[in-house]
């Protein structure tokens, strides 16, 4: 923080924020104070030049003082008149300061995907610990202060400043400013937050962040979503896809716009929405619950990828050209609603199902996930094995299975001839283990090469 920023934030905290609450109508500051107190050493003429700013009149509500001096001492007072300082007062886009008390959580963050029905601040700060390592963002603080180096992103809504860019350090500020709220957020997220120590003298450092307030949500989209999208700071999949689909539907914005507005490609944005359309459409009819996923991260590009492909569309009735329509909501027929289920399950498992999902990565297994849907023996192994191998090895060609078996064989033989040195002799199961694929080799290369002058015999 500059030195004039720190003098606007102590002028305002301790002369303008007392003066408003005990009813004044103006406010004297002796200037030779200032500096001390704000444990500067700095020129006095620094100190009235950043008092007499525009900046710092809007953030602190007063009016320019009547009398300006034309040179100013230790002993010059500053009288600084009080205005009522409404919401709509408040600077669009410039940075200025405010106490943290002002500041609301934004409910409709794309971090809190996934965070089932539970909107209460203690909800979506045991979310935001869970899924975005709110416990690192806490140790630095604790080590260093709050350092207000980037403002959050502000939008008032219904009488309230919501963070829309910033809400991982609002929490974090906030779970060190409240003496409950750990406890608060540990009984009703379900989840132990290890708070660490807060030394005293950083106390004040979580008083007053510095904000940048937008227009609305429209005026901060772009930015916002460039960042998180593109940027640096980037989010899951599945964070980006709630985002543009919260943009299209809020905003009526064109997928086109959208992606040239957060630097995207069309076809990924568009992706991503029909995809969220269709997990809504799943969630809604109770047929899928993201909570119920048996891995930790929601693979969101899982989805969308199955989405775009051939075999997917048919399963689910979408139709071939489905992908190239604009993103509508419950875009899958009521009656595949049990397959939409299937393929979610298949896809992110279920513990209320105690089962595992069968894709384990996206390359190979979400295409051969797909080539099995277009079999009906291989949905059959599926049903039953619960194992995506075993449905794809039973779609296979017998010749494919075969050759692809016989190599595999020799590769494992191979590796076992080369680790013989671990064998000492006195494991004689082993060594009946041996005999038998001894055998079977023998037997298989006897009946090859039988089929093989039987092949020949018959070209001649």
């Amino acid at each position: 923080m500059t030195a004039a920023a720190r003098i606007r934030q102590h002028v305002i905290e301790r002369y303008i924020e007392p003066a408003r609450a005990s009813g004044a109508a103006e406010v004297s500051i002796r200037l030779g104070d200032v500096p001390q107190q704000a444990q500067l050493s700095i020129p006095l003429e620094w100190v009235w030049s950043a008092l007499d700013t525009k900046h710092f009149r809007d953030e602190a509500g007063v009016e320019r003082p009547a009398h300006v001096p034309p040179r100013v001492h230790a002993n010059t007072r500053i009288t600084f008149r009080l205005i009522l300082l409404e919401p709509k007062m408040q600077p669009l886009r410039e940075v200025f300061t405010l106490p943290v008390d002002e500041l609301a959580l934004d409910h409709r963050n794309p971090r809190l995907a996934g965070a089932h029905d539970d909107t209460s601040d203690e909800g979506i700060i045991a979310h935001l610990y869970r899924s975005d390592e709110l416990s690192e963002l806490l140790q630095s603080i604790a080590a260093n202060g709050y350092l207000d180096i980037e403002p959050l992103i502000v939008v008032r809504e219904n009488d309230r400043l919501i963070v829309l860019e910033g809400n991982r350090r609002l929490a974090a500020i906030r779970l060190f400013r409240e003496e409950d709220l750990v406890e608060r957020v540990t009984e009703r997220g379900r989840i132990r937050i290890a708070l660490p120590d807060f030394p005293e003298p950083y106390r004040a450092s979580l008083d007053r962040v510095s904000v940048y307030q937008v227009e609305d949500r429209e005026d901060a989209r772009s930015f916002i979503g460039f960042k998180h999208i593109n940027g640096a700071a980037k989010w899951t999949s599945y964070a980006k896809a709630k985002f543009a689909a919260n943009w299209y539907r809020d905003e009526g914005v064109s997928l086109a716009g959208i992606a040239g507005r957060i630097g995207d490609k069309h076809d990924t944005i568009k992706r991503m929405v029909n995809a969220i359309y269709v997990l809504e459409q799943a969630q809604g009819a109770g047929a899928f619950d993201i909570e119920d996923r048996m891995v930790p991260r929601f693979n969101f590009s899982h989805l969308y990828t199955a989405l775009s492909r051939g075999p997917y569309m048919e399963f689910l009735g979408l139709g071939g050209a489905w992908a190239t329509y604009k993103p509508c909501p419950d875009p899958v027929p009521e009656e595949r609603m049990d397959r939409l289920s299937e393929v979610l399950k298949w896809l992110y498992g279920s513990k209320e199902d105690d089962a595992k999902p069968v894709v384990e990565s996206q390359n190979p297994h979400i295409k051969q996930l797909g080539e099995v849907l277009t079999s009906a023996e291989g949905l059959n192994v599926l049903r039953v094995e619960k194992s995506l191998p075993a449905a794809y090895a039973s779609i296979q060609p017998a010749e494919s299975r075969f050759s692809e078996a016989l190599l595999k064989a020799r590769e494992n033989l191979r590796d076992a001839s080369n680790s013989l040195r671990g064998f000492d002799g006195r494991d004689a199961s082993l060594l009946d283990i041996a005999e038998d694929v001894r055998e079977a080799a023998q037997t298989m290369y006897d009946r090859m090469k039988k089929k093989v002058f039987t092949a020949a015999a018959g070209e001649e």
